[in-house]
């Protein structure tokens, strides 16, 4: 039986007289796929940056594994095992693919800056241990015969499966996608939502936890969806649910019932 790996309860964060997130409450379980939806300014990304320590909340309480995460920092949150893209690439251009991915497990290196300066053994050692999982992870990911290129010089698509590569090669316990499919076209979104099963087969216990505007995505991957609407959850179910639910049709879809 899986457990509950990630977990709010009453989220609130506002911006001045603006709620962006208003009681937010939901859970995630190992290997689930859980995604969040819910029209611009619903709050969608305000909960990825909440969860992920960007900013942190006015009120409630993040559980991560079991543990009281609410004052953690970014960088313990993510050495905990939550891990992210965003909605825009932020790859490194003038670096290659497998460089990019390093660049994720540069926070576990153990030597200080006069170290890397003096290129010392210890120095040395984390270098190859990290370019060593970076190509484990690309090739687990069949993304290894662009290790030595530039992202600039590949498709969007295959930028957008690198970049989750890098989130992956540091082995989280929850992925987070914010709007994997942002900028491709319908047959990339195809191969992404194939990506994305692949993962899920070679990670099984790893939670995934989506934003995404394409339905087609969400209904296809999801396991259960939480829908937001100025900042409020105003539905949540199975996708079968959701999908014919009449305040999803009306907030999420600009239809009636």
């Amino acid at each position: 039986m899986s457990q509950c790996i990630l977990k709010t309860e009453h989220l609130h964060k506002n911006f001045g007289g603006v709620t962006a997130v208003k009681d937010f409450s939901f859970s995630v379980d190992e290997g689930q796929v859980v995604a969040i939806i819910g029209p611009n300014g619903a709050g969608k990304t305000t909960i990825f940056n909440l969860i992920s320590k960007i900013y942190q909340p006015d009120s409630g309480v993040l559980t991560f594994n079991g543990q009281d995460i609410t004052g953690k920092s970014q960088i313990e949150t993510a050495r905990m095992g939550i891990s992210r893209t965003f909605q825009n690439t932020r790859l490194f251009t003038d670096l290659s693919v497998l460089d990019n991915v390093k660049v994720a497990l540069d926070y576990g290196a153990r030597y200080t800056i006069l170290e890397a300066m003096l290129l010392t053994p210890r120095r040395w050692k984390h270098e190859r241990e990290a370019g060593r999982r970076a190509h484990n992870c690309l090739e687990l990911l069949n993304l290894d015969q662009y290790a030595g290129k530039r992202p600039s010089n590949l498709p969007y698509g295959i930028q957008r499966r690198v970049e989750i590569a890098r989130a992956l090669v540091s082995e989280p316990k929850v992925l987070m996608l914010d709007e994997p499919a942002a900028g491709l076209n319908p047959e990339e979104v195809f191969q992404l939502v194939d990506f994305i099963r692949e993962i899920k087969e070679k990670y099984p216990r790893l939670a995934i936890l989506i934003i995404e505007h394409r339905m087609d995505l969400v209904m296809n991957l999801s396991d259960y969806i939480y829908v937001q609407d100025f900042g409020e959850t105003i539905a949540q179910g199975l996708p079968e649910a959701v999908r014919t639910d009449p305040l999803v049709l009306k907030a999420y879809l600009g239809e009636e019932e």
